[in-house]
């Protein structure tokens, strides 16, 4: 499977940020906390994140607000919010700024832990799709190229 999916869980509530990142790592992932939107953006921008699990309300930005301004990565950094106080509104907000999926607290663990695997999986499919493509583009060319060297040697005898 390779290296370890890369998570940011950016939530104000410092025990549920503890909460997440220490079952994440036992899980084998390797986790980054943030504490509020613009520490999450920050992070965002230095490293790269496989998925991030995102608070709905946060102290300085809304989850929403925080979807639309992070970086976005190749392949595409999954965005999961959380939130305690669902509603249509809110959802479809969340999903039309770019979020994957919606869990709501009180969670269950192993929901969560199999929503992120779902979306991990997806993700490492779509990357491998998106290098197969490159590669057979390339292979193509190269014939392209070999072909047009061929010809152009042939005219020129």
């Amino acid at each position: 499977m390779g290296d370890p999916a890369r998570i940011l869980v950016v939530d104000d509530d410092e025990s549920i940020r503890k909460t997440l990142a220490t079952i994440l790592e036992d899980k084998g992932y390797v986790v980054d906390t943030a504490e509020n939107g613009k520490d999450a953006i920050k992070k965002s921008n230095r490293r790269f994140y496989n998925l991030a699990l995102i608070d709905i309300r946060l102290p300085d930005m809304t989850g929403t607000e925080l979807l639309t301004s992070m970086k976005e990565t190749t392949p595409k950094m999954v965005k999961i919010i959380i939130t305690g106080y669902p509603s249509l509104q809110t959802a479809v907000e969340a999903v039309n700024k770019g979020a994957d999926a919606y869990i709501l607290k009180p969670f269950k663990m192993s929901n969560v832990l199999d929503m992120i695997e779902k979306h991990l999986r997806k993700q490492r499919e779509e990357k491998k799709y998106s290098e197969e493509k490159v590669t057979e583009f390339i292979e193509t060319r190269a014939k392209e190229l070999e072909e047009e060297k061929t010809l152009h040697t042939m005219k020129h005898r």
